[in-house]
């Protein structure tokens, strides 16, 4: 199905999705974000990256504060390469999965769906088998505290424009908080909690039902 949404609605739901466990909403690679970092900087993103790219599945809890202070929770999984799921628990109805090939954005209240090709979104990075934020992200500051290191990411893509904020343990460099800044300078806070890094997963979590649209369209 072609979704009728605007690309920035949809990008609005994906910059939270995919900062949900990395914060990679990138446009082109871009070699030059990183190469104005100092050479301790460029080794803290080198060890974030190393722990990305250790984790091959992840799932866990997250909160996530809106620009106007609304508060929604949810669940999310993740299986690299190409799967991950967001869960939004009610009052929320959004439910997002990525199976490999397509991403579907489905309102379970209007029993609605939206499918994108999955190389399309921003999500692609972070599902990819390599993780690399020197060379897939534009960095444009990195901070090291003694207990937090402060990562901010430029975007200027068709999906989004702005800026992703990211928070990280400096001990183990997992990702604890983030805050994606859009064009208009509306900030969207998310944190997350009860975090499993390569435990089980379940395939079923990450089926696309593709012919839920059709039976929708029959029903009417």
């Amino acid at each position: 199905m072609t979704p009728d949404r605007t690309p920035l609605s949809f990008a609005r739901l994906l910059a939270v999705a995919t900062a949900l466990v990395l914060g990679g909403l990138t446009g082109a690679p871009s070699v030059a974000g990183a190469a104005t970092l100092s050479g301790e900087q460029q080794k803290t993103l080198a060890d974030v990256n190393a722990y990305f790219n250790s984790v091959k599945t992840m799932h866990g809890d997250f909160v996530q504060f809106g620009p106007e202070g609304d508060q929604v929770e949810g669940k999310f999984y993740l299986a690299r390469p190409g799967k991950i799921r967001f869960y939004y628990s009610p009052p929320a109805q959004l439910d997002i999965i990525a199976d490999g090939k397509s991403v579907s954005v489905k309102d379970r209240k209007m029993a609605t769906q939206d499918i994108w090709p999955l190389s399309e979104t921003p999500l692609r990075f972070l599902l990819a088998d390599n993780i690399d934020l020197t060379k897939d992200t534009k960095v444009v500051g990195v901070m090291a505290e003694p207990d937090l290191v402060t990562v901010v990411i430029e975007d200027k893509t068709t999906f989004n424009s702005g800026k992703l904020t990211l928070i990280f343990d400096a001990r183990t460099y997992e990702l604890k908080q983030w805050t994606v800044t859009d064009a208009q300078g509306y900030d969207t806070s998310v944190a997350v909690y009860n975090v499993v890094a390569n435990g089980p997963t379940n395939p079923k979590l990450f089926v696309i039902d593709y012919l839920a649209n059709a039976r929708q369209g029959e029903g009417r």
